[in-house]
């Protein structure tokens, strides 16, 4: 067994995975962090074996909590591509931009490695009925992965969720319940706490308190990052931030890498947050302690919907990542995120909903606040596709135009609509 203990990052009491834990007994809303026996795992994994894995997440085994292969249960997610962005990097006078393109995960976002690790271990805990608050994105991975290993999954949805995520998830046969969000702390959570609490549901959110072990999908992002720049590291890393659990499992990764001597030192770490919610790039403005954020006072106001946590639940680890790499954080507008929707799509072919396009937005802003060198290797998270939520983006482009089949009506409309022939 690879992993060595794990410990409250609140209390610091330690548990073995033999104990199946999930929440720290003192209920003090730490996260078990995971601890790894690196001697063990250095046995096994190495630069030279990882030549003949596939490319995938699950070729990282020996650095996720699952206990054995037999439990494992994948899509195949992972194993993204990292596009050379050359039309955007000139656009923006970057000549080393890079788009890590997490759309092609099997339901399209990053939170495919999230619960393949957060279902695996619940097939190994030996749980049925799993249950999550979520707005969309995770639940529709946890939903599909439930589907693929037979545990029935519950999804409380916030109200406003897209219908393209709510159909998802009900394609894939979960439970979906739209909870309406009243007040500043997020209804979703507290509702998902009574299943777990009183009913025994397993909790699987896409943060580390109620699930400690999903967090570590995510951080496999960073390992493949560092494999495609053949084993290099970038100057920086932008990551959209919601709860900060990405931003979690992307240093947790670099941390990984480091400990194992495949490479030396980190990226600078950016966390990107909407106007409307942004309590983790506040706090590092504040240079506030990582156990004392400060949550949104009020309900989100966002295009970004996948960022609306106005608690950080792992945003203790989150502000470590940005205070020990030398990062930092920036806060974007509504209309900079759909600009930067426009830009990754027309520039680059790549579709991303609101949440995914925030990185590019937060890209955009520190150029221009002359935070990055245009000599830099920068590598963007694109986190979801455009299709999670195509509500959205009809809004933005508005309907095309309709003619009958006439030459010249074809032709006048062209030249109207698209400034000609």
């Amino acid at each position: 067994m690879y992993v060595e203990k794990l410990v409250c990052s609140r209390c610091g009491r330690s548990y073995f995975l033999d104990e199946k834990p999930l929440l720290c007994i003192n209920r003090d809303l730490g996260r078990l962090d995971i601890h790894y026996n690196y001697e063990e795992v250095a046995k096994s994994l190495s630069r030279e074996e990882l030549k003949h894995r596939s490319f995938y997440m699950w070729r990282y085994f020996e650095l996720l909590p699952v206990p054995s292969r037999d439990y494992v249960v994948t899509l195949g997610e992972g194993g993204t591509p990292l596009l050379k962005a050359s039309r955007l990097g000139e656009k923006l006078g970057l000549k080393n931009l890079y788009l890590k393109d997490e759309t092609r995960n099997p339901t399209g976002s990053f939170k495919d490695r999230a619960m393949s690790v957060s279902i695996s271990m619940a097939k190994f805990f030996g749980f049925r009925r799993a249950v999550i608050a979520s707005s969309g994105n995770a639940a529709a991975s946890l939903a599909a992965y439930g589907a693929k290993a037979g545990v029935e999954v519950y999804a409380l949805v916030p109200h406003f969720a897209a219908s393209g995520k709510v159909s998802q998830l009900l394609m894939y046969g979960a439970k979906v319940i739209k909870i309406r969000w009243l007040e500043a702390e997020d209804p979703t959570v507290k509702m998902m706490r009574i299943l777990y609490e009183k009913y025994g549901f397993y909790p699987s959110p896409s943060f580390g308190v109620f699930n400690p072990y999903q967090v570590e999908g995510p951080k496999t992002i960073s390992m493949e990052i560092v494999e495609q720049l053949s084993w290099s590291i970038p100057d920086q890393v932008f990551v959209p931030t919601g709860a900060a659990s990405l931003l979690t499992g992307i240093y947790k990764g670099f941390i990984d890498f480091n400990e194992l001597g495949f490479i030396d030192g980190y990226p600078k770490l950016i966390a990107v947050q909407p106007e409307g919610n942004h309590p983790l790039v506040r706090a590092w403005r504040m240079r506030a302690d990582p156990h004392n954020i400060k949550p949104w006072e009020k309900p989100p106001e966002t295009i970004a919907t996948g960022l609306e946590d106005t608690y950080p639940w792992d945003g203790d680890m989150g502000l470590k990542a940005l205070y020990e790499t030398s990062g930092y954080g920036v806060v974007v507008s509504d209309g900079e995120i759909i600009n930067a929707m426009k830009l990754l799509a027309s520039l680059e072919g790549v579709f991303a909903e609101p949440s995914g396009a925030a990185g590019l937005a937060g890209l955009i802003k520190a150029t221009e606040e002359k935070l990055v060198d245009k000599d830099e290797v920068i590598v963007v998270l694109v986190t979801g596709h455009g299709l999670k939520d195509i509500d959205t983006a009809l809004k933005i482009t508005g309907e095309p135009p309709t003619v009958n089949p006439s030459e010249e009506e074809l032709t006048n409309t062209i030249r109207i609509h698209y400034g000609g022939l």
